[in-house]
């Protein structure tokens, strides 16, 4: 069973791009998981590593918090 909720966010949480080692420089990383935290964000694209933190996944609605 996956760490995840769904195939999509444990594809979007998990992936990796080999043209930008820093996943906030991606253009196609959506979704940054904190794992210390546990917490799970939408990334916000403006040069730097904000995400808007989400507690539901926008793929399937499960709660991904509690």
């Amino acid at each position: 069973m996956s760490e995840h909720c769904c195939e999509m966010m444990q594809a979007n949480a998990e992936s990796v791009c080999h043209l930008h080692p820093n996943r906030f420089d991606c253009p196609d990383a959506l979704v940054n998981y904190d794992e210390a935290e546990r917490d799970f964000g939408l990334i916000i694209h403006d040069g730097g590593s904000s995400t808007i933190a989400i507690a539901f996944c926008p793929w399937c609605g499960t709660k991904l918090r509690t």
